[in-house]
């Protein structure tokens, strides 16, 4: 087990935290132990730097099909299947069954991995899901589709595009070839979503925003989602994020083709893109993704029970 993933564990539970200070430098260092050992601070010139690899998404993905085989909550639905030269790959998809709530039920696709080089999003879902499994109440009334390898070949290889060369965050409802796109455009329709969610890294941002788009209530999702994700990254407050304009850390507009609900779908599902910077360290990053995403949750369910009365 190394550092980060110890952290990773230990963090993203504790959502009552308060916040460091506002900066990820002046977070509190965690005392770790594992197996009752501490783990040992290594500092040495001498250490050579590791060489990337290609990603095992089986290894990455391991924890949650142990989870799903014996879970009454987590499905691992297999069977989404792409070529790439003379290789053929999975599209991950899983399925969280919430407890039943009072009315109909709530279905949110929740995507992760579109950039292969954006580890972040797919680390916080696989998190996501091993925490609702332990506290499935927090996902009362909701069915959630989970994505947490939007794409395969990027995440293996550690690039930006898809092998094919392919920014796939920019291949949506445009006629595109790419079956990665093609299989996730078959998800968004055929499954209609009430809520469309994307996590994304931005390595030229200092602190963490989103983009809001889609049904009139997204505004009042994703403010309460960025206050959330406070508790562990400062929040991006300039005006201009990404070449857009911004307020208080939210997007209205987004990039051409980019993911979302097919451009003839009414009602609009509300659509919302969370950003983290990349420069903190991962267990932050992860725990503020996480922390947003359960706050959507909370949000969206009492929206829903409120809306009758309105």
């Amino acid at each position: 087990m190394n550092i980060s993933a110890a952290r990773r564990r230990l963090t993203t539970d504790q959502f009552g935290a308060q916040s460091a200070g506002g900066e990820w430098s002046k977070a509190k260092p965690l005392n770790l132990i594992v197996n009752n050992m501490p783990l040992p601070l290594i500092d040495s010139p001498t250490m050579k730097p590791v060489v990337a690899s290609r990603r095992s998404i089986p290894e990455l993905l391991a924890p949650l099909n142990q989870i799903a085989a014996d879970s009454p909550n987590l499905v691992a639905n297999h069977g989404a299947q792409f070529k790439c030269g003379d290789q053929t790959y999975e599209l991950p998809r899983y399925l969280f069954i919430g407890p039943k709530g009072g009315d109909d039920t709530i279905r949110l696709g929740i995507f992760a991995g579109l950039h292969g080089d954006e580890p972040e999003g797919v680390h916080a879902l696989i998190q996501f899901l091993s925490m609702l499994e332990r506290k499935p109440e927090l996902a009362t009334g909701y069915c959630l589709f989970v994505y947490p390898v939007g794409n395969p070949t990027g995440f293996e290889d550690r690039t930006r595009p898809a092998r094919s060369g392919k920014d796939l965050n920019r291949e949506f409802w445009n006629g595109s070839v790419e079956p990665e796109v093609k299989l996730l455009q078959s998800e968004l329709v055929s499954h209609a979503f009430h809520g469309i969610i994307s996590l994304h890294t931005d390595d030229s941002s200092q602190g963490f925003y989103g983009f809001a788009r889609g049904a009139t209530l997204t505004k009042n999702l994703i403010e309460p989602a960025l206050q959330a994700a406070e508790q562990f990254l400062p929040r991006n407050a300039s005006e201009t994020i990404d070449g857009f304009r911004a307020r208080n850390g939210i997007i209205r507009d987004t990039y051409p083709g980019a993911l979302s609900a097919a451009p003839k779908v009414r009602p609009r599902p509300f659509e919302i893109v969370l950003e983290t910077p990349q420069a903190p360290p991962s267990y932050l990053k992860e725990a503020a993704l996480i922390a947003a995403l359960r706050m959507i949750l909370t949000q969206y369910r009492e929206f829903i029970a409120y809306a009758p009365n309105l």
